[in-house]
């Protein structure tokens, strides 16, 4: 089964970590994983914001790219509900995107649901230790269904508790521009979801969006707390060094 990465740009950018883990996750599975390196941006800020010529020729370019895979993964939710569920529809009258926009879709997957229902994985690289709590992201809980996915995975991990935060689907407060055009709402936001996660007593908060992660671990990290944030991929890949 040949699969094409589709890195996203904050992993990239802010840890590359988690597209390495990915690879050994896709890797375990079977599969033979390929990363364009001409990759860039789905589009997703820029259709957030309403620039949705920009939006557009992103999407033409990430089509261009990923179309000739069999399956697409990403280890983020958004950008996979942005390819599966938004690209459609920005060539809505344009016959010859729409159709290639519409058969890359029905491709893409976000990382844990692919592994769980696409290829299903029965071995995890990994000997990862320790207590986890889990956050569920806003658009792929309620986009692209990812809730039983990442908690079916860590169960099969031996060595990792999860010990569930109230409020486990409740936005942490990130959702992209919102956090810069709104930021007072999201740092109350973002508080309160880390109030939840230490509320848990868990060594580390787990989740399956890094810009998510990212704003909780910078909210955790400004009350004085230091617990690890990690992603799904780095627990399912991982040797439990980041718990040591």
């Amino acid at each position: 089964m040949r699969v094409a990465l589709f890195v996203t740009c904050l992993v990239d950018l802010m840890r590359p970590r988690i597209g390495f883990a990915t690879i050994r996750l896709l890797e375990a599975a079977g599969c033979e994983v390929a990363v364009p390196d001409g990759q860039t941006c789905c589009g997703q800020p820029a259709f957030n914001s309403g620039d949705r010529a920009a939006a557009a020729t992103l999407a033409k370019k990430a089509i261009a790219e990923f179309e000739g895979y069999e399956y697409v993964v990403a280890p983020s939710g958004s950008c996979a509900d942005q390819i599966r569920n938004e690209y459609p529809g920005l060539f809505a009258d344009d016959p010859d995107w729409h159709g290639r926009a519409v058969a890359l879709a029905s491709r893409v997957y976000e990382l844990t649901d692919f592994l769980v229902n696409v290829v299903k994985i029965d071995q995890l690289p990994s000997d990862f230790v320790g207590c986890v709590t889990y956050h569920d992201s806003c658009t792929g809980l309620r986009s692209l269904g990812i809730k039983s996915q990442p908690r079916q995975l860590l169960a099969r991990l031996p060595g990792v508790t999860l010990r569930e935060m109230n409020g486990a689907e409740e936005c942490c407060g990130f959702g992209g521009t919102f956090s810069v055009k709104f930021g007072e709402i999201s740092a109350a936001i973002a508080e309160r979801k880390c109030d939840n996660s230490r509320a848990a007593s868990a060594d580390a908060v787990v989740g399956g969006d890094l810009g998510c992660l990212l704003n909780i671990e910078g909210k955790l990290r400004r009350m004085g707390d230091d617990t690890p944030v990690l992603h799904i991929a780095e627990v399912l890949a991982g040797d439990g060094s980041e718990m040591r």
